[in-house]
């Protein structure tokens, strides 16, 4: 099959869209939550970042459905949006549901530059989704959380990395379109566009929760694992990331940028001492 043909555009499409799972969040089988429990789910930093952004993203996501053309497109793209939706109303109700505090915000609405505002969001998901892969796995491992919690936040991140997937063949597609096919190019594009995604998600959760000015990454690993290193960290997420990836045809692209950059950065690790998360670095870098 080749790349940006109306057969990879059918088969991205279709694969996103047949493989939709059909549930609300209200009727899930939340659990009750014992006194320790409770207050774990409730010291987790980043619930109200969480909740805002993916507010946010279903009305961008909605909107942007509207302004495709093509039809296949269109529909994927507009059950994305419900999708995303319905990822704002899961947090809102365990937010309800278990009494976290946090202060609401407003919902912006659509930005004016939708495509770029989509696509600058996509390639931020294929970051952030990368390493909240590696957050749930080692949350799950630690018994952090009873089982039956992660097993309603289970199809919430086989959705993300159904939104990743169908993201990059889609912007491939876009490209190959546009007469951007050469592979090179395709790269350099990514490159930028991955550089606007950690700025943007550095912004984001930089001075989120306790004021810290860490990221959201090393402050949810912190909150789940004590003495946690960037090599435990990195491995569980490269682990994680090929189990949830492994389920796509293989006629797919897939986000490898950061899974090769941490795949290196593993192997060099390992020819360095261990350094832990909490010992007042920042995966390795020591802070100024």
């Amino acid at each position: 099959m080749k790349i940006g043909s109306e057969a990879h555009k059918e088969l991205f499409c279709r694969n996103f869209m047949d493989s939709y799972q059909d549930y609300e969040p209200e009727q899930l089988a939340w659990p009750q939550l014992d006194t320790v429990t409770l207050a774990r789910l409730r010291n987790i930093p980043f619930w109200e970042e969480a909740l805002s952004t993916e507010r946010e993203a279903g009305v961008m996501v909605s909107a942007f459905a509207d302004t495709v053309g093509d039809p296949i497109i269109r529909d994927a793209i507009a059950l994305q949006g419900r999708e995303e939706n319905r990822h704002g109303r899961l947090l809102e109700f365990l937010i309800r549901h278990y009494d976290i505090p946090i202060v609401e915000r407003p919902v912006p609405p659509a930005p004016s530059q939708i495509e770029q505002s989509f696509i600058d969001f996509g390639f931020g998901e294929c970051l952030d989704s990368f390493f909240a892969f590696g957050l749930f796995g080692l949350a799950r491992q630690a018994g952090y959380f009873p089982e039956s919690l992660f097993t309603i936040f289970e199809p919430l991140l086989d959705e993300e990395a159904r939104h990743i997937v169908f993201f990059i063949n889609w912007v491939t597609y876009r490209q190959v379109q546009q007469g951007r096919g050469v592979n090179l190019l395709r790269g350099s594009h990514a490159l930028w566009h991955y550089g606007r995604a950690i700025l943007h998600l550095l912004k984001a959760f930089g001075s989120a929760g306790d004021g810290s000015g860490e990221g959201f990454t090393a402050t949810g690993a912190k909150t789940f694992i004590d003495d946690l290193t960037v090599e435990k960290f990195l491995s569980m997420t490269l682990q994680e990331n090929a189990r949830r990836m492994s389920v796509f045809d293989e006629r797919l692209l897939q986000p490898m940028l950061l899974p090769r950059l941490s795949t290196i950065a593993l192997r060099t690790l390992k020819l360095l001492p261990q350094r832990s998360i909490l010992s007042g670095t920042k995966f390795g870098v020591s802070e100024q």
